[in-house]
């Protein structure tokens, strides 16, 4: 049984969207976009009226991910969930993931890089800390393996950089107060001892400029 469109009106809280009045009563909300071909008077038949409110779902759990991606990178599963948290269906959720896929809005091996990049830029940590960061953010474990292949920068240089201004607020310490807190900064950034140790002595040096500075095991 076809239904008489009776008015279309703007919402008060998004001027973006219209409620759509059907032989009187509210019957559904559609964004601008999805309602420009309506106007009062129209008939519309049940599965036009499907059609519509499937569409304006899609459109809106589409916007819905660009928003929640706007702040910063997202992985696929982020994505996802997020979608499943507002209430979306599975099946409008992974069209939605697949959609800016195409796109190439969510690519989880360019996410994995950026996330690498930004960690060695501003506070470099271990690859094994990296995988542990990444595998949290639901990365797929080869994906990963295949962003930190690409770390050309050395396990050693990536705790020096990471410990580097630490070591000067600490320049006043003896040598075992130094380790030790150094040492402790370093274990929580993910790095084995293998690797801070080298790091350690060369940060000593560094940071007491003293040809005659020593330090012991």
């Amino acid at each position: 049984m076809d239904r008489k469109i009776t008015s279309i009106k703007a919402q008060k809280r998004n001027p973006q969207r219209v409620n759509i009045h059907l032989d009187g009563e509210f019957a559904f909300g559609l964004s601008r976009f999805s309602a420009a071909w309506l106007k009062t008077g129209q008939k519309l038949t049940q599965s036009e009226i499907e059609k519509m409110i499937d569409e304006d779902s899609l459109e809106v759990a589409y916007q819905k991910a660009l928003h929640y991606m706007s702040y910063r990178p997202r992985s696929e599963k982020e994505v996802y969930k997020n979608l499943l948290d507002k209430d979306f269906t599975e099946s409008i959720a992974h069209t939605t993931i697949q959609r800016l896929k195409e796109k190439a809005y969510v690519d989880d091996l360019k996410f994995a890089r950026q996330w690498i990049e930004n960690r060695n830029t501003f506070r470099p940590r271990s690859q094994r800390l990296l995988s542990y960061e990444l595998h949290n953010k639901s990365v797929p474990d080869d994906i990963i393996q295949k962003a930190l292949e690409e770390i050309t920068i050395s396990e050693e240089e990536l705790a020096y950089q990471a410990a580097l201004s630490r070591a000067e607020k600490c320049k006043t310490l003896d040598w075992q107060s130094f380790r030790n807190k150094i040492g402790s900064f370093l274990a929580r950034r993910g790095f084995y001892y293998s690797v801070t140790t080298p790091v350690l002595k060369r940060l000593w040096d560094e940071v007491k400029k003293d040809p005659e500075s020593h330090y012991e095991s």
